[in-house]
């Protein structure tokens, strides 16, 4: 069995899930899939308490990884951590961005926000681009670069 120090440090990474009922709870993000219907889901592991009981007989609280699935609005990076490394699924080659409406546009703001494909942070109204039409929608101001994605550093500022 490891302990518990060392599995918590080799896993990885962690998130900020909000809960139904308003809770928060520290999750290991272990993959992502943009589903059929465009949606972003995440399956994590949530720590949560278990009995382990050892081959004598004697028992003692300890933490178990439960599985949960999580819709991307629920769940929250924690700085520091790298999510570069997680299996993304559903994601549809050749269109590498995605437009997202902006919910509030502000007058004389972007109307849209460019997105990597593989941003959990995608919701809402969307259309697929391909790398011309999100810089022409760039650098037009019509849309502006995702703060969690940063898909100005590919794009380039060209403003």
């Amino acid at each position: 069995m490891v302990a518990e120090h060392d599995w918590r440090e080799s896993a990885g990474p962690w998130a900020r899930v909000t809960l139904p009922d308003g809770q928060e709870l520290d999750v290991i993000v272990t993959a992502r899939e943009r589903t059929p219907d465009g949606e972003w889901w995440f399956a994590c592991e949530a720590l949560l308490p278990d009995r382990y009981q050892d081959a004598q007989g004697q028992t003692r609280e300890t933490a178990a990884p439960t599985a949960i699935t999580v819709h991307a609005d629920h769940i929250v990076p924690i700085p520091g951590e790298r999510y570069d490394a997680v299996p993304t699924n559903g994601a549809v080659a050749g269109r590498q961005w995605v437009l997202v409406r902006v919910r509030m546009p502000v007058e004389d703001g972007p109307t849209w926000r460019v997105h990597r494909r593989d941003c959990w942070q995608i919701s809402g109204e969307t259309r697929r681009a391909t790398t011309a039409e999100a810089v022409e929608r760039y650098r037009s101001r019509e849309a502006a670069p995702c703060d969690v994605c940063r898909p100005d550093r590919v794009l380039g500022r060209g403003r």
